[in-house]
């Protein structure tokens, strides 16, 4: 397995999805470590609108590639102000830039914050250690 790459800017969850805040908003996506596990996306299912509300650790929607479908988890809770639009007719973007064009969903934050999640040090080591 090739070195795990994760940006320092952003937090992670054990679910491997990254959080980025930016300007008071929350971005979500998936690592690049996830992308290698599933291989080519071919679909996202965001159960979510503008103004729907997510919780942390629930799911907000589904990502399906070549070889299984897996949930998206928030990793926190808020309120949902913008969704990634593109990848409904190109989930490739997923693929081609997890970190940025990939994004998901953006949210505003209404409880917690990025402090309980794992900096990119934490992450890499959790990659490491556990079982893929």
């Amino acid at each position: 397995m090739s070195q795990v790459t994760a940006p320092s800017d952003r937090r992670y969850t054990k679910d491997h999805e990254w959080a980025l805040e930016a300007e008071g908003a929350v971005t979500f996506g998936i690592t690049a470590f996830a992308v290698e596990q599933l291989g080519d996306i071919t679909l996202i299912n965001l159960d979510v609108k503008v103004g729907s509300t997510v919780t942390a650790g629930k799911t907000f929607g589904t990502i399906e590639s070549v070889k299984t479908l897996s949930d998206l988890y928030a990793p926190l809770s808020g309120t949902v102000v913008a969704i990634n639009d593109a990848l409904e007719n190109a989930p490739e973007l997923v693929n081609e830039d997890p970190w940025g064009k990939g994004w998901m969903i953006r949210i505003q934050p209404t409880a917690g914050d990025l402090s309980s999640l794992m900096d990119s040090a934490a992450y890499a080591s959790h990659v490491e250690s556990s079982d893929h």
